[in-house]
């Protein structure tokens, strides 16, 4: 690594495969979405299985972002990268391959390590092939493609899925990834230049184990307590999700007198400001996966649409967020707190306004009449973010600003699991009532609106920011290298 200016050979084609690998991940996040009714046909698999597909990944993707983080120091970033793609793109071929939904759904917890592996070595080796100079336009192509991916992933998964090549109906969108996964570890191992790894660094296996085991104790009861009647056990083990976070908070606060390694620094979960954030941020982002997911199958199942057409119909909020996420990077550090509530209530009027726009069960189904709330709830979506990652880290010590944006991105999954886990309930718990598909959505979209509404209240909060480390007054990347 070097703070020269001297361009290393090649550092664009290995920002390529960089981006490759990172764009194949977050378009399966999108694309599954869209082939959650084939899937549930396919395998006939009750609801909360169905569930189970999509929250799995992001609980596997959660819980090994910041031990993954680690272990790149360890053994070397490249080497982290590599094995990443290798075991997402293995994965992605046992999902493609699946026989059965139990079958799919441990691919996709494989898939959600895969992931976590090599997501925090992309934007942490680009100082390892870039100048200084030229990083601000290397991490900008991350947004780029992050855009991208959120617009492209619903049709893409919706033409696959409608082409039914060789008769494989929904597998190819998950054997796509493997010709993909190919030419990224090629391209990685051929141009991404080694960064050596330090050996003495430790992980928090414990602290692990009992964030896994909380978060458990908690989603297993929302996603499965309808399908098995909601004994008294279910309850129990909601319960026992308490104690074992606050013992998790516990370790943490001894491993740190120790001056042993901790998943989470109990400095972040001491900082009143980072625990407001960094709920605010589940809050955000638990409406959002859920939503999809309720959503496809309310235009697949309950209004016989095509994937396609479905990929299509939620295209509005896909063009929104890279809209506003590209007029936010403008603004830069300027009036955050006020972006986020604005986005946050943008999201409110926009999910509230599709709560109205949603037909009866005899009344037919017009496509168009969801452009307007999905691509301002969308807008919503793309204003509030930025802002609030850089509000919640600039509240933060620079010795954990790097703990503390993994931890933020953990969070982050964590309210998407916990979403899909409640939408899921409120929606085929209505079914199950004997609601129609129409009544079904309304039910849900209550939760979107009312966590979208606190944050929209809560933001305030908390404390306006200082600027986030590396950042000018104006938002943009701060040309002095970091240390």
């Amino acid at each position: 690594m070097t703070e020269d200016d001297t361009p290393r050979p090649g550092r664009w084609i290995a920002m390529a495969a960089l981006l490759v690998a990172g764009f194949m991940n977050l378009i399966d996040v999108t694309i599954v979405n869209v082939a959650i009714p084939s899937l549930q046909a396919a395998f006939d698999a009750t609801d909360s299985q169905i569930e189970w597909v999509v929250a799995a990944y992001i609980l596997s993707f959660a819980l090994f972002l910041l031990p993954a983080g680690r272990l790149g120091d360890v053994v070397g970033r490249r080497r982290m990268f590599v094995l990443g793609v290798v075991v997402f793109t293995l994965a992605s071929a046992l999902c493609g391959l699946a026989p059965g939904i139990g079958a799919l759904v441990a691919a996709r917890v494989l898939q959600g390590v895969g992931g976590a592996m090599m997501t925090p070595q992309t934007l942490a080796l680009v100082p390892a092939l870039f100048p200084p100079r030229e990083r601000g336009a290397a991490f900008a192509l991350f947004g780029l493609s992050a855009g991208l991916a959120s617009v492209t992933g619903p049709v893409l998964g919706g033409f696959l899925i409608g082409a039914d090549i060789a008769g494989l109906d929904w597998r190819p969108i998950f054997l796509v990834n493997i010709p993909v996964g190919l030419v990224a570890v090629l391209g990685a191992m051929r141009f991404v230049p080694k960064v050596p790894g330090d050996k003495a660094l430790r992980l928090d296996l414990i602290g692990m184990a009992l964030a896994g085991l909380g978060l458990m104790l908690l989603l297993f009861p929302l996603i499965e307590g309808r399908q098995l009647g909601w004994p008294g056990w279910i309850f129990a083990m909601m319960a026992a999700s308490l104690p074992v976070g606050a013992g998790f908070v516990l370790w943490q606060r001894r491993q740190a007198r120790r001056g042993a390694p901790q998943l989470i620094p109990a400095s972040l979960l001491a900082n009143a400001d980072y625990v407001t954030g960094s709920s605010l941020a589940t809050l955000l982002f638990a409406g959002v996966p859920g939503f999809f997911l309720v959503f496809a199958v309310f235009l697949q199942v309950g209004h016989g649409l095509t994937p396609l057409q479905s990929g299509v119909t939620t295209m509005p909020f896909s063009l929104g967020v890279l809209g506003a996420s590209l007029v936010s990077g403008r603004l830069g550090t300027r009036w955050p707190r006020q972006r986020i509530a604005v986005g946050a209530l943008m999201l409110v009027v926009g999910v509230t306004a599709l709560r109205l726009l949603v037909p009866g069960e005899e009344a037919a189904l017009s496509r168009l009449a969801f452009v307007a709330p999905l691509g301002l709830a969308g807008l919503g979506l793309g204003t509030a973010v930025s802002p609030l990652f850089q509000t919640v880290l600039a509240n933060v010590a620079d010795r954990d600003t790097g703990a503390g944006s993994g931890a933020l991105q953990s969070f982050q999954q964590v309210g998407g699991a916990l979403g899909v886990a409640v939408m899921g309930q409120l929606f085929f718990g209505a079914l199950r009532a004997g609601g129609g598909y129409g009544d079904a959505l309304t039910a849900a979209l209550w939760f979107n609106a009312a966590a979208f509404l606190a944050v929209a209240m809560l933001v305030w909060r908390l404390p306006e920011p200082r600027l986030v480390p590396g950042q000018g007054p104006d938002g943009a990347p701060d040309p002095t290298p970091a240390e």
